[in-house]
């Protein structure tokens, strides 16, 4: 397993050894000693979650706050989609900023977002099984959102605002500014 650091503090991607032969090919998806001993952090996921989703779904940005935040270990299983992380850790250098990373069932990288960030994801693919891992478990309480398109992000979501398929909720989340 290889860790590939990112901009903001606290993401990395994760990028598996992958042991290919004629049979087709085996990796381990994680292994929380290793995980933790080559990251140096101290995270045990307690909860996973998967979702199928067609070309142009965005889901996000969420985040879960308090006793609550929740740090994931995303991947994709099948298909492509475009991976993003915003830092909303209060005095953090890169407040505001993003970052985003192609997650595909061929690529087989995976992206670790610490707590204290908002996630989202949008499918380019025709459709995509997305997989994550959370160190905490969903409270409904304390979900919170940013809008997918607030000018201040500038995310570049690679599919066009006319094919983008949004939840009703997450239209109506707050711009960074507001939160």
């Amino acid at each position: 397993m290889e860790i590939i650091t990112t901009p903001l503090e606290g993401c990395l991607i994760i990028k598996p050894a992958v042991f290919p032969d004629a049979r087709g090919y085996f990796f381990e998806s994680f292994n929380e000693e290793r995980f933790n001993e080559q990251t140096g952090l101290k995270v045990h996921f307690v909860q996973d979650n998967q979702s199928a989703s067609g070309y142009g779904v965005l889901r996000g940005l969420h985040y879960q706050q308090g006793e609550h935040a929740q740090a994931k270990l995303v991947r994709v299983i099948s298909g492509e989609v475009l991976d993003v992380a915003v830092d909303l850790r209060a005095g953090s250098a890169t407040y505001g900023q993003h970052y985003s990373v192609l997650l595909s069932a061929a690529n087989k990288l995976q992206f670790f977002v610490p707590r204290g960030f908002a996630h989202g994801f949008v499918v380019l693919s025709e459709t995509a099984e997305f997989f994550y891992k959370c160190d905490n478990y969903y409270n409904k309480a304390s979900e919170g959102g940013l809008h997918y398109a607030d000018p201040a992000l500038n995310i570049d979501w690679q599919v066009p605002a006319d094919q983008l398929l949004v939840s009703e909720k997450d239209q109506v989340l707050p711009n960074l500014d507001k939160l």
